[in-house]
């Protein structure tokens, strides 16, 4: 009996693991209403769970925007989406699962789109596709800025310093 009662919880536990944030399919136009509509600052991360470049850098843009958004409150906080380049077979389950095991708390979306030569400009007119990709955009300032490469920590706290001028 008692085996049984574990075997149930440790079920459990993995069926709460699973259970992440809803993953959403948006289009690129999607995108760039959010990016037009913004009233914070935003930083918009393009990602893959594959990519491990994405994957190093992720913890760091919890990290600092969970820190400053703690430190301001609400009023001042600095907006992350993550904008996920999964591939279909693994949206929405596959993307969910692995923010639930890493306890991603921003908001991820995937994005439904299979035209570069389409998104890309739309993001940054630089932009090849590559990721990880990141846009710094603070629209009451005028600041934007795009990176097509991994960030790290310390780059990623410039930036922040910059958004917030």
């Amino acid at each position: 009996m008692r085996r049984c009662k574990l075997l149930l919880f440790l079920l459990f536990l993995g069926f709460v693991n699973v259970e992440g944030q809803e993953i959403k399919s948006v289009k690129i136009t999607d995108i760039e209403k959010i990016i037009a509509e913004s009233k914070t600052p935003l930083i918009v991360n393009m990602w893959a769970t594959w990519c491990k470049p994405c994957v190093e850098e992720l913890p760091y843009f919890l990290e600092e925007v969970n820190k400053y958004n703690t430190s301001k409150g609400t009023a001042d906080s600095i907006q992350l989406l993550l904008v996920s380049f999964d591939f279909a077979l693994s949206f929405p389950e596959g993307i969910s699962k692995f923010a639930a095991k890493r306890n991603i708390n921003a908001p991820i979306v995937w994005l439904n789109e299979t035209n570069a030569d389409y998104f890309c400009p739309k993001i940054d007119a630089k932009w090849s596709g590559a990721i990880p990709a990141t846009l710094f955009i603070n629209n009451k300032s005028g600041y934007r800025n795009f990176f097509e490469a991994q960030i790290s920590h310390d780059q990623l706290k410039d930036e922040i310093k910059a958004i917030l001028k």
